[in-house]
C-alpha cells in the first residue's frame, strides 16, 4: 500500500471512529465532559484492566483529560508523604501494613519528618498502590 493510500485509509478511518465514539483533542469544557462521561463508561465496563480490549482507548482518554486538567486548573504540590497519608486515608491502612517501607517505627519516622522516602520504597509503594513513582516526588 501506498503512503497516500494509507494515510486516506486512516482518515477515514479517524473521521469515522470519531463521530462513533467523540474522541478528540479536547478544547473546551464541553468536550473535557464528554470525555470524561466515556472515560467514566469504559471504566465501567473494566477498560481499566490490562487485558480489556479497549484498555488502551481508555489510557489516552486519560491521558487527554490530564492534559488539559493540567492545562486549566491549578494543581497544588503534593509531596510524597502528603500522598502516603493519602493513601492510607483511602485504603484504610495502619502504618504497620506498609510492608514496602518497612516496620511501623520507620512508617512512623517517615510520616512525622524524621526520614525521606527511599528510592526503593517509592518503587513498592508505586507499585502497589498502581501509581507513577513520579507521583511521590
Amino acid at each position: 500500500m501506498k503512503a497516500r493510500t494509507s494515510l486516506a485509509f486512516v482518515t477515514e478511518g479517524w473521521e469515522a471512529f470519531q463521530k462513533l465514539s467523540g474522541l478528540r483533542h479536547i478544547e473546551n469544557s464541553a468536550d473535557y465532559d464528554e470525555l470524561v462521561v466515556l472515560a467514566d463508561m469504559l471504566v465501567d465496563a473494566g477498560a481499566m484492566q490490562a487485558t480489556h480490549p479497549c484498555h488502551s482507548l481508555f489510557q489516552v482518554i486519560a491521558d487527554l483529560i490530564y492534559a488539559y486538567d493540567q492545562r486549566h486548573y491549578l494543581q497544588a504540590e503534593v509531596h510524597g508523604v502528603d500522598l502516603l497519608r493519602f493513601l492510607m486515608e483511602q485504603h484504610d491502612l495502619r502504618q504497620s501494613q506498609l510492608p514496602e517501607i518497612g516496620t511501623q517505627s520507620v512508617v512512623s519516622e517517615i510520616l512525622a519528618g524524621k526520614r525521606e522516602l527511599t528510592v526503593n520504597h517509592i518503587r513498592a509503594l508505586a507499585k502497589r498502590f498502581a501509581l507513577s513513582p513520579a507521583a511521590f516526588f
